[in-house]
Order: structure tokens, then C-alpha cells, then sequence
């Protein structure tokens, strides 16, 4: 089915969530076809005693506000995304980066897996679809999608994935996991 110009234009959009460090800005700027809106800044004494960067040491810059990424899948159809701030202090303007949103990656790091029980709990009482993707990162031990499963005590008909958030290839990998995912989730079970 071709586009018609006189259609209005269909807007998709995608939460990125997880944890401080998990790779939220990674994920949008990897697969985003502008360069992506970062609301990056710098680390600062503000966050020593509320920020827990344990296993992200390396860390200097946190997302404050929101990242925001492009994709036009084609003429008529884009998909936008919205990284979400992973420090709760910020968590205040996830309702208002929620609002319409078709569902969400929820990001994790095996290092640091119980940084994504807010966003599973945020998505899950909320009723909006959303997927797992593990972040695999270098020198991280690695795990089963089942065990990351079990660990995150998920519901087996949420997906969970590996992937690695530097590549376009598996970031796209992840996305249309959810798109999917959403469709199955949100389309009535013919009958």
C-alpha cells in the first residue's frame, strides 16, 4: 500500500528506560537517522550519595531530561524515540515522556539488574507493552534471555533479547522486537 500524500502521516513512539549507565543514549544515537537531542551533563557533587554508579565508574555524563531520536521507516510512517532519564531523582517526567507512547524497551545490565525493576514496575502497572533487551556489555559475565527472565521474574510472554546497543543492526533488532511485541500485546486475539 503506497503513501497518499492526503493520508495523515502516522507517528510511532518508543520509550528507551533502564537503569543509570545502561545505555538509553547509546541505543537512540545508534539507530537514529538525525543526529539524536541529548540532554547530557556532566556528573557533579549534586549526585555523590543519591547517584549509585557502582559498575559504571567510568561514567561523566548523565541523561537530565530526555534523549530523542528519528526513523522513518517510510514515506507517512516515522518512529520517534524518547530515552528516559535512568536516575530516579528525574524520574518525575516519565509521565509526561510516556503519554502515547506505543511501548518500551526496558534496558538492562546483568551487572546492575535491579536498576531496571522501576521501569519493568512503571511499565507493568501502567499497561504499556514493553520487551527486555540486555545490554551485553565487554567484560560482563553472560547470561541466558531465560535466566535474565527468571531473575526479573517477567511474565513469559514479554521478550527478552540480548543485544548489543553500539550496533544499528541489533539496536533495529530490538526495536522491531517491540513494535511486534506492542502489536501482538494491543491487537484483539481473533476468535
Amino acid at each position: 500500500m503506497a503513501y497518499e500524500p492526503s493520508e495523515e502521516p502516522v507517528a510511532l513512539k518508543i520509550l528507551v528506560a533502564g537503569g543509570f549507565g545502561v545505555g538509553k543514549t547509546t541505543l537512540v544515537g545508534a539507530i537514529s537517522e538525525i543526529r539524536p537531542l541529548r540532554t547530557e551533563e556532566v556528573l557533579s557533587d549534586r549526585g555523590i550519595g543519591v547517584d549509585d554508579i557502582d559498575g559504571v565508574e567510568a561514567k561523566t555524563t548523565t541523561t537530565v531530561a530526555m534523549d530523542f531520536g528519528r526513523i522513518t521507516i517510510r514515506e507517512g510512517l516515522v518512529v520517534y524515540l524518547f530515552g528516559t532519564p535512568g536516575q530516579e531523582r528525574f524520574w518525575f517526567m516519565w509521565d509526561e515522556l510516556s503519554y502515547g507512547a506505543l511501548g518500551a524497551v526496558v534496558l538492562a545490565d546483568t551487572r546492575r539488574l535491579t536498576d531496571c525493576f522501576p521501569s519493568i514496575d512503571y511499565f507493568e502497572q501502567r499497561g504499556t507493552p514493553f520487551i527486555v533487551a540486555v545490554n551485553c556489555f565487554d567484560g560482563a559475565e553472560k547470561h541466558e534471555a531465560e535466566d535474565v527472565r527468571v531473575a526479573l521474574d517477567l511474565d513469559p510472554d514479554i521478550p527478552v533479547i540480548l543485544c548489543d546497543v553500539r550496533r544499528r543492526a541489533s539496536a533495529k533488532v530490538v526495536l522491531v522486537t517491540l513494535v511486534e511485541h506492542a502489536l501482538r500485546t494491543l491487537t484483539p486475539a481473533a476468535g
